[in-house]
């Protein structure tokens, strides 16, 4: 059956619908206030903020297409702040003016607007938000921990608890919690909150996220017992594939400050101080990020003894988490269980996913089950396991008794499609029930939607997404499933683009920028990894995440605050830039090159080192002037764009002949690539050098030859060229190194090389070999942007203004996608039905979106509404 447009797109346009019709007929239509108020980076009536003089966002109501005026009021703890009524558009990251916030203060707040025909619209519901404790001052905690020597390779856990009573009902309660490790705490039994890994993972010497919940609910008049477990993490776990053990710490400590309102007005304040108890002794032997965890249920918490305190609460900044937590945000069930060896079940999953198993399985007494998992199977149906290096990625429970458990580990996760359970009892019958899959990564708002006519097209969006999921867990790791796992900055540098339109990610890399700025070195440079535990960076098209990504946040959301504060991070880049380079050339310098091009006989690919830096070096000089003039600098707007045209005159002049022809380097496909985007050339020879990318695709037999950093330039550099239909033709691509290769072969995720596993051939090189690796999912912004057609615009950030530009191809007989944007949900599809394209457009209120049409037919700019326009193909 054809369809005018993606079925996920037709809600949204029946809505537009709605809303324009009542608009026109119903007299209530201008009763209604504005909506979907947010507080940030978009967190909704928040508990523990951040942010001391927070900024407030919200959508305009039905029926208004702009807003010509606004007016604010927040009252905290009963001072009213009234911005009075401010003749502007502007609904997103309004500025509060009132004084700062303090620790727990909780605010309620309203916004009412003026439309177009200057109307007053209703004061909207008020939103809450209350805030974190801001600073140290306010901890009067201790920091505490089990007495007694452990040893760090065993990567114990601890238990901690401590008996409050209380002399009446509890009106008001808050926990504010955080640990050096990952914790979980419980009142009278009951788990608080549902978050995991908590409170996750920041550059621990510089930083520390805390967590508030409310626990008014759990606690009670009389005695409660207060109990938490902490598991090694981050802080004194694994890290990376040299297997460093304690890399911040030699074991987990615990902070944690109970504030408590009683219905008769007494207030009192429980700390973690020497009052509390801990042991190591307990049913969880170890866990384990990389190794999996140990759970004996023969075992009770015992041996509980004082515990040692320490009142210094260290260098590290205790801040209020200021992204969501990890989560538990699905459940899979398995699709098929096969037996490939005697008592040795694997249940299949359908889909790579991370976090991890949940058990319900008959046991007998003293009994171990094993779970192990892994990402493919070998040829005989066992798990394939090899890629994961060191990783044990193994999870034991031992029965207390005989009977039916349900169990799941508490501190790791896994990379995984296949659970293998063993250890059961004789003659057990696998039930699908047996299994599921939990997973896990930042609780992050699905915003973004694409759909096309092509199923396999179709299927790559689904794998750029759950590699995404996979690899958005606390901060953007690299793979997350071996012995690694770290937040490698090439591959979230290209990247970005696409994860802002799949969820709403500005919070997530607005944290992870935070522990970058930590972890800067002296010299300038980044590192490799963030947060660092390797010791070193300076690679060029990796280190230039600490530039690229706050711009891409930027023009996605319009959040100027975020250029403002990475501007001296990006300062002092391309200072390090500036004093490695000859005449504004780099002439030599470590990088990891344009990694993993396929035919090269180099993992860094055949660019050389020194053409990358000199590129990257000018673009972030460029992008440094532009962020600079945003933020009100002019005069380092002026200085670096001034240095940015020095470098690129250097490159053009030592790698480009007067023809747009490579020299002084091999003829790459990705030398091409970053000449042009980045134009680094002079403009009159872009076509030219497109000529030459064109001229080696096709000596590639019609094949991409890129990596890392190529790769998310190649087809969006070939269309804007003039080669659209070999644009499509790369994308489309079913042979190997393609997109649709590694799907050929039965992928639901990115993989990190073109050709990890192939049916002929089996599996890649098992040193480094990910099956879940978003690197080469940077595609995702070409398929959004051009495909579909929906393209922000950098002079009008956060979708104010946008681009609707589809490019229609042979190939497909629909595409579309949508996008809930700050402003409201904007969409673009396009069908083909014999020769002609039917398109529909909605642009969101307080908005305007320009058309650019797949035809010779004149570009148009349109207000608010759904747009529907008919066309003839040529």
């Amino acid at each position: 059956m054809q369809r005018l447009c993606p079925s996920f797109l037709r809600p949204a346009f029946l809505l537009v619908v709605a809303t324009f019709l009542a608009a026109c007929g119903a007299g209530d239509a201008y009763a209604q206030p504005a909506h979907s108020l947010t507080v940030g980076e978009g967190f909704v009536s928040p508990l523990g903020f951040h942010d001391a003089t927070p900024r407030f966002s919200w959508k305009l109501p039905a029926g208004a297409e702009r807003q010509t005026a606004y007016r604010l009021e927040v009252v905290a703890d009963g001072d009213r702040w009234e911005s009075g009524w401010v003749e502007s558009p502007r609904s997103v990251f309004v500025e509060y003016g009132g004084r700062p916030l303090r620790s727990g203060e909780r605010v309620r707040w309203r916004v009412q607007v003026r439309d177009e025909q200057g109307e007053e619209r209703p004061w909207s519901e008020r939103a809450e938000l209350e805030t974190g404790l801001l600073s140290a001052e306010d901890w009067q905690a201790h920091w505490i921990h089990p007495a007694g020597e452990i040893d760090p390779h065993q990567e114990r856990v601890a238990w901690l608890r401590r008996v409050v009573s209380l002399g009446g009902e509890v009106a008001r309660a808050r926990l504010h919690v955080t640990a050096r490790g990952v914790f979980q705490v419980e009142i009278n039994g009951e788990r608080v909150g549902r978050d995991h890994f908590a409170n996750g993972w920041t550059s621990y010497e510089k930083r520390l996220d805390t967590l508030t919940y409310d626990v008014t609910e759990q606690l009670r008049s009389g005695e409660n017992t207060l109990r938490a477990m902490l598991g090694t993490g981050w802080y004194a776990g694994k890290l990376g594939w040299r297997n460093k053990v304690a890399h911040y710490g030699r074991r987990p400590e615990f902070l944690c400050q109970l504030e408590i309102e009683l219905a008769d007005g007494k207030e009192l304040t429980v700390v973690s101080d020497g009052e509390w108890q801990g042991t190591y002794d307990g049913p969880v032997l170890s866990s384990s990020l990389y190794d999996g965890e140990r759970h004996d249920a023969r075992r009770a918490v015992e041996g509980w003894a004082p515990v040692v305190a320490n009142a210094e609460l260290g260098p590290a900044r205790l801040t209020p988490k200021p992204l969501a937590p990890v989560r538990v945000v699905e459940e899979l069930s398995p699709q098929q269980i096969t037996e490939p060896a005697p008592g040795k079940f694997v249940f299949d999953l359908g889909q790579n996913m991370v976090g991890c198993a949940r058990i319900s399985v008959p046991t007998e007494q003293g009994e171990t089950i094993t779970l192990r998992t892994s990402e493919m199977l070998k040829a005989d149906g066992t798990l394939y396991t090899e890629a994961y290096r060191t990783a044990e990625s193994t999870d034991r429970y031992t029965a207390a008794e005989t009977g039916r458990i349900e169990w799941r580990p508490s501190f790791t996760f896994h990379g995984f499609r296949y659970v293998e359970l063993s250890g059961l009892p004789a003659g057990a019958e696998p039930q699908a029930s047996w299994v599921s899959g939990l997973v896990m990564h930042s609780d992050l708002d699905r915003v973004g939607r694409f759909d096309s006519s092509h199923a396999k097209l179709n299927q790559l969006q689904s794998n750029i997404v759950w590699g995404q999921r996979g690899n958005f867990l606390d901060i953007p790791t690299d793979c997350p499933q071996r012995d690694e796992r770290l937040g490698w900055t090439g591959d979230a540098q290209v990247f970005c683009p696409t994860s802002m339109f799949n969820y709403d990610s500005h919070a997530f890399w607005k944290s992870w920028l935070g522990s970058m700025r930590d972890d800067q070195f002296d010299d300038g440079r980044i590192p490799h990894v963030v947060p660092d535990v390797l010791g070193n960076g300076g690679s060029p098209g990796w280190m230039d995440a600490a530039v690229v990504i706050p711009w891409e946040v930027y023009v996605r959301t319009g959040d100027t605050e975020l250029l403002a504060d990475n501007l001296p991070m990006m300062e002092r880049l391309v200072g390090w830039y500036r004093s490695q380079s000859t005449d504004g050339r780099i002439t030599e310098i470590k990088s990891y090159g344009d990694w993993l091009q396929p035919y090269s006989e180099s993992n860094k690919g055949d660019t050389p080192a020194a053409l990358i830096g000199t590129a990257y070096y000018a673009r972030c000089a460029d992008l440094l002037s532009r962020a600079a003039k945003i933020v009100g600098r002019d005069d380092l707007a002026r200085r670096y764009a001034d240095e940015a045209d020095r470098v690129k005159a250097a490159f053009a002049g030592h790698y480009f002949d007067s023809e747009g022809t490579l020299q002084n380097a091999p003829p790459t496909q990705t030398a091409y690539l970053l000449a042009i985007a980045f134009e680094l050339i002079p403009s009159e020879l872009h076509g030219r050098a497109a000529e030459h990318v064109v001229r080696l695709v096709g000596e590639a037999d019609g094949h991409l030859r890129t990596g890392f950093l190529g790769t998310p330039l190649l087809v969006r550099t070939l269309e804007e060229q003039g080669y659209p239909e070999l644009a499509y033709e790369l994308l489309l691509k079913e042979s190997y190194p393609s997109w649709f290769y590694s799907i050929n072969q039965g992928a639901t995720t990115m993989w990190e090389r073109w050709n990890s596993y192939s049916h002929a051939d089996g599996f890649g090189n098992v040193s480094m070999n990910s099956f879940n690796h978003y690197a080469y999912g940077a595609i995702g912004q070409w398929m959004y942007e051009r495909v579909a057609g929906l393209a922000p615009d950098p002079a009008h950030p956060g979708y104010k203004h946008f681009f609707v530009r589809p490019l229609v191809d042979g190939s497909l007989e629909s595409a579309g996608v949508e996008l809930e944007t700050a402003y409201g949900l904007a969409a673009s599809s396009w069908q083909k039905e014999g020769g002609r394209v039917t398109m529909r457009v909605v642009t969101p209120p307080n908005t305007t979106a320009t058309i650019e049409f797949p035809t010779d037919r004149a570009s148009e700019t349109v207000g608010p509404g759904e747009h529907e326009f008919e066309l003839e193909l040529e």
